[in-house]
């Protein structure tokens, strides 16, 4: 395990993919990490669908116009979705369990990027979370949030430098506090 500091320096959005398939371990390593992130009352709103199947991810990445071409070429693209009738804060809960599939794909030195689903539109005008509950039968009660695309890196990116931390953005006490 690489250190959390150094971990979250190194996460940058991976849109480029060799061909390289995940073992079935990567896999179970990384839905272990989606499982385990927390939600709130430990409600469990989040659900997942895993998609390896190529002509699937195809289909996927067209469920927006602009922003998901590259899931063709990933080895996974994991769809998150969260269901309103558990918890009023599925979409909080998602974003975690979103997040933690990245981490946890940076940690086993994979490439991955999130692809928003919620509030975004395919080329027809139609919602990308229809779309994508019409690609996978998709119980209508759950609202899809994200697909995470992951795979072997495809090119590299340097490490998030400090330089450009944005310390202006940090306040104490107050909004603009001194």
């Amino acid at each position: 395990m690489k250190d959390f500091s150094d971990l979250i320096q190194q996460r940058r959005s991976m849109r480029r993919f060799t061909d390289e398939e995940l073992t079935q371990d990567e896999v179970v390593t990384l839905l272990k990490a989606a499982l385990m992130a927390p939600t709130s009352k430990r409600s469990n709103s989040w659900q997942f669908i895993v998609v390896d199947d190529k002509p699937t991810l195809e289909r996927l990445s067209a469920c927006k116009e602009a922003g998901a071409a590259f899931l063709k070429d990933a080895a996974l693209g994991i769809v998150v979705m969260g269901d309103p009738q558990v918890s009023d804060v599925w979409i909080e809960d998602a974003s975690v369990a979103s997040i933690y599939l990245q981490l946890q794909a940076e940690n086993l030195g994979l490439g991955s990027c999130w692809i928003q689903v919620r509030e975004r539109w395919a080329a027809d005008g139609m919602s990308a979370d229809e779309y994508v509950h019409g690609v996978l039968d998709i119980p209508l009660q759950l609202q899809v949030l994200s697909i995470i695309a992951i795979g072997h890196k495809g090119m590299e990116r340097k490490p998030f430098s400090e330089d450009h931390l944005l310390w202006e953005k940090i306040h104490l006490n107050k909004y603009g506090g001194k």
